[in-house]
């Protein structure tokens, strides 16, 4: 009797331990599978975090593009409308050009002096005369000036080129002296060759005593 509860009890402690086993190694199962999923869930979440960044900078991107784009058509009418201004304004100001030429060329041109006879100094009238004139030419500097020297009939061709030069030389002198750059002066003498009168009395010969001008644009504006 002894003996079989002995081995009813050895029976019911083999089944213990083998429920004890069997449900750690379940647990331990279980356990392993848990790591498992977590494990592979990992790189799918990873992968759905990288997609919403490429969407992000994707939007971005097309954020750019069309702001550019809505700022390319808003300066479109205005770049436009400055090159029709910049093109009105050129075309004007040729237009306007010869004109605005005609009316310097009138400012800076000087009236004949008139010489005594015999003589190549200056008369208080002659010098009023080219005083009045100089701040044109001081205004518009890119002018230049001929001073051409005249006389009348009378004495030889040889004498009236000397008094000529002289008459020139003294005007150019004057005018240099009043603030006129030298270089932009030049002098040439015709002695009694172009009378202004070809008259043979006292009135023609006076308006032949003369200092004569002529004035010269920029060179860029004379071809």
């Amino acid at each position: 009797m002894k003996g079989r509860r002995l081995w009813a009890g050895l029976v019911a402690l083999v089944l213990c331990l083998s429920v004890t086993v069997l449900t750690g190694c379940a647990k331990k199962g279980e356990m392993k599978n848990k790591l498992l999923v977590i494990e592979a869930e990992k790189p799918a979440a990873g992968a759905e975090a990288g997609a919403a960044d490429d969407q992000a900078a994707k939007e971005q991107v097309l954020q750019r593009q069309r702001a550019l784009q809505e700022q390319t058509l808003r300066e479109q009418p205005i770049g436009k409308a400055a090159g029709q201004a910049t093109q009105g304004a050129t075309e004007k100001a040729k237009k306007e050009a010869p004109g605005q030429e005609a009316a310097i060329l009138k400012e800076l041109q000087i009236p004949d002096i008139i010489f005594d006879y015999d003589k190549y100094s200056l008369t208080p009238e002659a010098q009023a005369i080219l005083r009045s004139h100089v701040p044109a030419f001081v205004k518009y500097k890119e002018y230049h000036l001929m001073v051409e020297g005249h006389c009348d009939e009378r004495g030889t061709v040889e004498y009236n080129l000397a008094l000529g030069e002289e008459r020139a030389a003294q005007t150019a002198k004057y005018l240099v002296n009043l603030g006129i750059e030298k270089e932009r002066i030049k002098t040439i003498s015709y002695g009694k060759e172009r009378p202004l009168d070809p008259g043979h009395d006292e009135a023609a010969w006076t308006k032949n005593r003369r200092a004569h001008f002529v004035v010269f644009p920029p060179i860029n504006k004379q071809r």
